[in-house]
């Protein structure tokens, strides 16, 4: 791990995203809260916010962080029959909490499709990235939107 020892506790923020594609009728089920195996949508925002807060156990040398956030939004895009996550994670420490975000939006796709995998199995999890990340010495940085 990087020694972190010697770095000033600021408080930092990170936002990160990404989207499921699916088939127009795995969609419906979603919207309309009739999935088989319950509230899609509110288990995957548990399992963002679980993950989040679990990414030093599954990122090898990832530091254990004391979150003070975790916030797991979702967007319906009926016109391309997604669903897009954005989770925000915070923290006051000495290092950053985009892998936290990004684990969480992660977790969070990929409980969307085990809830919904019966229904289809072609479902596409795609464009997991950071899209901002604030507080330490490198300060504010936020996503070029143009880029993919």
């Amino acid at each position: 791990m990087v020694d972190v020892g010697a770095k000033a506790e600021t408080s930092r923020v990170a936002r990160a995203q990404g989207h499921i594609r699916m088939a127009p009728a795995t969609f419906a089920l979603i919207e309309s809260g009739s999935a088989r195996k319950g509230d899609v949508l509110g288990i995957a925002r548990i399992a963002a916010i679980q993950g989040a807060k679990r990414c030093a156990d599954l990122i090898p040398l990832c530091h254990p962080l004391a979150l003070t956030r975790v916030a797991a939004e979702f967007t319906l895009d009926a016109s391309r029959q997604r669903v897009t996550i954005e989770v925000t994670a915070e923290t006051v420490g000495r290092t950053g909490v985009e892998m936290e975000a990004l684990t969480g939006v992660s977790v969070g796709l990929l409980t969307i499709y085990d809830m919904c995998k019966a229904a289809d199995r072609g479902m596409v999890i795609e464009d997991i990235r950071l899209l901002e990340k604030a507080g330490g010495k490198s300060g504010h940085w936020l996503a070029d939107t143009d880029r993919k």
